[in-house]
Order: structure tokens, then sequence, then C-alpha cells
């Protein structure tokens, strides 16, 4: 049974094989990019269900592309690269991707990331209800998964959306960062807390008019986050 279609971007055909066949056997439809510009034009005119990029790719790096594919889309987005230092992370997860792997992984390392990724997107679509949210200038059109602060339409990734649910779901409550990173990504990320912070920063650039005053997604220290009721703000 086909689980779902997703693009693997890399400028070394042997790793597009190698990961295809991977994925292929596991049910997954595959398309490939051999290049960023690639890359845009397939999820542009393609139903992705979740892109594997390669970071380190000539004239148009994955950062970039990353970047590019968020201005249009919400599809999840893995980051696949050599790089293992912090700074490639969080900057990976600053443009938009929904999760992070470094080479050389093994083939359940790859697929057990992968099937996270798709479970969290799908989890957001469900979780949908058909009503509206409304906390201050944030709406939350349930039913559409749509988001609009100050009056302007967001743009999320599946993550950060996931991430603003459990916000919406649970207003007025402290919830703790361990808690968020279980419900959000899972009980193998629980002690990832930068995952957490970096995506949290993201939310607030997008829903904040003002992020060193936030109202929507609250810092309460030593204790965790909370979307506060309207009567505490």
């Amino acid at each position: 049974m086909e689980k779902g279609t997703i693009l693997v971007v890399d400028d070394e055909p042997r790793y597009i094989e190698l990961i295809s066949a991977n994925l292929t056997v596991d049910g997954y439809q595959v398309l490939k990019a051999l290049n960023g510009k690639l890359a845009v034009d397939v999820v542009s005119e393609n139903d992705v269900d979740l892109v594997l990029l390669d970071v380190m790719m000539p004239e148009l790096d994955g950062f970039e592309t990353c970047r590019r594919i968020r201005s249009f889309s919400q599809v999840p987005i893995i980051m696949v690269t050599a790089k293992g230092d912090e700074s490639d992370r969080v900057k990976g997860l600053n443009v938009g991707a929904d999760d992070y792997i470094v080479k050389p992984f093994s083939a359940s390392e790859l697929l057990a990331r992968v099937r996270a990724v798709l479970r969290r997107s799908k989890f957001s679509r469900e979780m949908s209800k058909p009503v509206i949210f409304q906390h201050g200038d944030l709406k939350i059109d349930f039913a559409q998964a749509e988001v609009d602060a100050q009056g302007k339409k967001v743009l999320l990734s599946a993550t950060e959306y996931r991430l603003l649910l459990q916000f919406a779901h649970n207003q007025g409550q402290i919830l703790t960062t361990e808690e968020l990173l279980t419900s959000v990504w899972g009980e193998g990320y629980k002690d990832d807390k930068e995952i957490l912070w970096v995506t949290i920063s993201r939310l607030r650039s997008k829903l904040e008019e003002d992020q060193s005053n936030p109202k929507h997604i609250v810092t309460r220290t030593g204790m965790g986050y909370t979307m506060p009721d309207l009567d505490e703000e």
C-alpha cells in the first residue's frame, strides 16, 4: 500500500538512489531532484507529502531551497546533512525545516524520522475542528488549517502548526518543555530542548506583533510555556 509521495533532493545521484530504494521498499512513492531549483519546481507542481532535502548543494543550497519552499508550501521538510554541528541544525530549523538527520545514517533511522514527521503532519490535519479559534489578533481556522495574525494570513510548517495547536487546545495551562516535545515531536525527542526553542522562536516571529513582549506564546520561567487566557493579558 502506497504511504505517500516523498521528494528526495541531493546533488549526488548515488545518495538519491540509496535513499529512494529504502523508501520504495517501505511503500513510498519517490520523486527526485538533483538541485534546489528543481526541488522548488517539483514541490510547486506536484502533490508532495514530505521533502528530504540535502544541505550541501551547489548554487542553491538546502537552506535557501527550504526558505523558497516555505514561501508557498507547508509540506514537511527533513534536512539531510553531513554537517552535525549545532549551528547548522539551528539554521535548518530557523528557515522552516521540521526535522533533520545527519549523514551517515541507517535505513531504520531514516524511515523512523520520515514516519514521525508524516505522523505529526497527519495528526495536525486530523486535530482540525470546524470552528474558529480567536486569541487577540491571532485567529486559527481549524477546518481549513489556516492561521491569521494582525489581520494577515500566516504560513506555518506542519510542525509549527501542530505546536500552535497544543497551545490553542490547552489555553490557560502551562505546558512543560517535556510535554511539548513529547506531544509534538514524540517520545524520542523529550530531551531535545533546542528543537523546541527554535520552533517557538519561529512561531513568535510569525505570530507576535512584538516578539520581545509575546502575547500568544508566553514563557513561564522555570515552568514552561502557555497561551494565557485573555483576561490574564
